[in-house]
């Protein structure tokens, strides 16, 4: 540790880390807008400049390294002019729409501008004249963009994407996909990393909130919703409740008072996903079928595997993932026992992802043209849904959802954590490969915010090598090495986004890594606390198969609950 002066204080500092590490560990504030945890500072914006005696102009703060005796001012009269002229020069071509913006509110630069006290425009820029792009589940307005690249670094460094980058120097810079198309027909995965990770308007999610007000009015159609086992533990953040709280009951009572006619866990579906998943695997296993399998409740890892993977289409799991096999049981199974016609019923999804969007308008999800899921929504827009109906969530009295959908397991509910899916396949392969449930249910070394995870379990006279990875990026990493010749791994998880659905594209807007810690704990409590923890217990589940299905992997739900999977030409 080394001693240097801030703002006429002495601090320490760690040798070798940069000034703004140091100074975020002793709660001293300096503003950035291209800084991102955990990558190499980029030094694009300098928003986080700082004044260091001896030194002839002004340094980054995000990657100048300390030293020992260093004396810095981080809010001398010289540092607050020039960051406010930063911020009124990115002001000077940005549009005045405010009002009317998905992100006022929580807009990086909106906030800035306001603590900067900036009420009128001194500089005038010529405005950039971009077409939005409306192509694709996420939402590209070049004109509120400032160039500040986190965007493009967390598509190609975190993601390994890189659907996006920056096009021309200087003035004439924007950022744009290969040939300028639209996003729709990019590597995009949708997976809506740089939507959270955008620090004003420039990106946002193509938003169903009106579509699904006006179905909710139509008395002629059935309205039925469910929500994604990470959104219990996420949705309170829209309404200023500090990360992690479960929030299940009253969101259930929420959805209801709003007009939504039924109320569905897609954690049920997640249970029936094991059940499929889990037995696909224990096939696998006996019958010497393609392994490693891979999990397929991700779709914007599906559709990475599809673009740049092709080869291991027959590693991954022919099962729907869990948003879609709800929406295919409920325009079949649940139509027939109420009597209703299948085309009369509006499936609503509210989920942590906006690749599930995508996932919705695939052709193979809509048989006979009927769509399983007709919207999707994401936890931000569920808060501003339930703030346009003048709800207040914590005020609601807890209830439960809707039978036959509403009952789960917490394997279920683990799945909106990276390694819940591997956690609860393994309980119910377990339970399928050995007669019966093992001694200890908690998979340790499968949980975590760790990229890459390995675990092996003896099952029987098996010795399961298992894998669970977040973040693309790091899919990347594993799948090379299994295109290289490793062969130790039975089977592996993969989910789209670092921590999985705890941390989706759809989340709100300004979480950290500590709230996504949050999030997950709040999943395992769960887990710990409730009776039902393995899907094959859930007795709706043994009652679906029972009364529609048949069994797993048979004929019917192999129908219904099924799908398969395409290569695809990336520009």
């Amino acid at each position: 540790m080394i001693e240097m002066q801030v703002d006429g204080r002495t601090i320490e500092a760690k040798e070798g880390e940069t000034i703004l590490s140091a100074l975020k560990r002793q709660g001293i504030h300096v503003p950035t807008l291209c800084y991102m945890e955990g990558l190499l500072p980029s030094g694009a914006c300098r928003m986080c400049i700082v004044e260091l005696e001896g030194a002839p102009n002004f340094v980054p703060a995000c990657s100048y390294p300390v030293a020992a005796g260093m004396k810095i001012q981080t809010s001398s009269p010289r540092v607050l002019d020039a960051r406010r002229t930063i911020v009124e020069l990115l002001l000077s071509n940005h549009p005045d729409d405010c009002l009317y913006c998905t992100r006022s509110g929580k807009c990086d630069l909106q906030t800035l501008a306001q603590n900067m006290g900036i009420r009128q425009r001194l500089y005038r820029g010529k405005r950039i004249e971009q077409e939005k792009d409306v192509s694709g589940p996420i939402v590209r307005d070049p004109e509120k963009c400032i160039l500040c690249g986190r965007c493009v670094r967390v598509c190609e460094e975190i993601q390994g994407v890189s659907a996006i980058d920056f096009v021309n120097r200087g003035s004439r810079a924007y950022i744009g996909t290969a040939f300028d198309q639209g996003l729709n027909v990019s590597a995009c995965v949708n997976c809506g990393q740089c939507i959270v990770s955008c620090p004003t308007g420039a990106l946002s999610e193509r938003s169903y909130i009106d579509e699904v007000v006006a179905a909710l009015a139509d008395p002629k159609k059935i309205v039925v919703v469910q929500h994604a086992p990470s959104i219990s533990v996420s949705l309170a953040e829209e309404f200023g409740i500090e990360p992690g709280q479960d929030v299940d009951g009253r969101m259930v009572a929420a959805l209801r008072r709003i007009g939504f006619d039924r109320v569905f866990d897609t954690s049920f579906s997640a249970d029936l996903t094991i059940m499929e998943e889990a037995s696909e695997l224990a096939q696998r296993i006996k019958e010497g079928g393609t392994l490693p399998m891979f999990t397929s409740c991700s779709p914007g890892w599906i559709k990475f595997m599809e673009q740049f993977y092709p080869e291991f289409i027959p590693n991954v799991s022919t099962c729907k993932s869990p948003q879609q096999m709800m929406g295919a049981v409920i325009k079949t199974y649940f139509a027939q026992r109420e009597g209703m016609d299948p085309a009369q019923i509006v499936s609503v999804s509210i989920m942590p992802c906006t690749a599930k969007k995508f996932e919705s308008s695939r052709p193979e999800m809509a048989p006979g043209h009927i769509p399983d899921v007709d919207y999707v929504l994401t936890t931000r827009e569920l808060g501003k849904l339930l703030h346009m109906f003048g709800i207040d969530l914590m005020a609601m009295t807890p209830q439960t959802a809707d039978t036959p959908f509403g009952e789960r397991s917490t394997a279920g509910k683990i799945f909106g954590a990276s390694g819940g899916v591997m956690e609860a396949a393994v309980r119910t392969a377990h339970f399928l490969l050995t007669g019966h449930d093992a001694a200890k249910l908690e998979v340790q070394p499968v949980r975590g915010m760790k990229g890459i995870k390995e675990v092996r379990t003896k099952i029987g006279d098996l010795e399961l090598g298992a894998a669970v990875v977040s973040g693309l990026g790091n899919a990347r990493k594993l799948l090379d090495e299994i295109r290289a010749g490793r062969k130790d791994l039975h089977f592996i998880e993969i989910m789209t986004c670092p921590g999985g659905c705890i941390n989706g594209g759809g989340q709100p807007i300004g979480a950290d890594i500590n709230a996504a810690r949050a999030r997950m704990q709040a999943l395992y409590k769960i887990d710990q606390n409730e009776d039902v923890r393995v899907s094959h217990r859930n007795p709706y589940i043994t009652r679906l198969y029972e009364e529609f299905l048949g069994k797993p992997l048979g004929e019917k739900s192999h129908k219904l609950l099924h799908t398969h999977y395409n290569s695809r030409d990336v520009l």
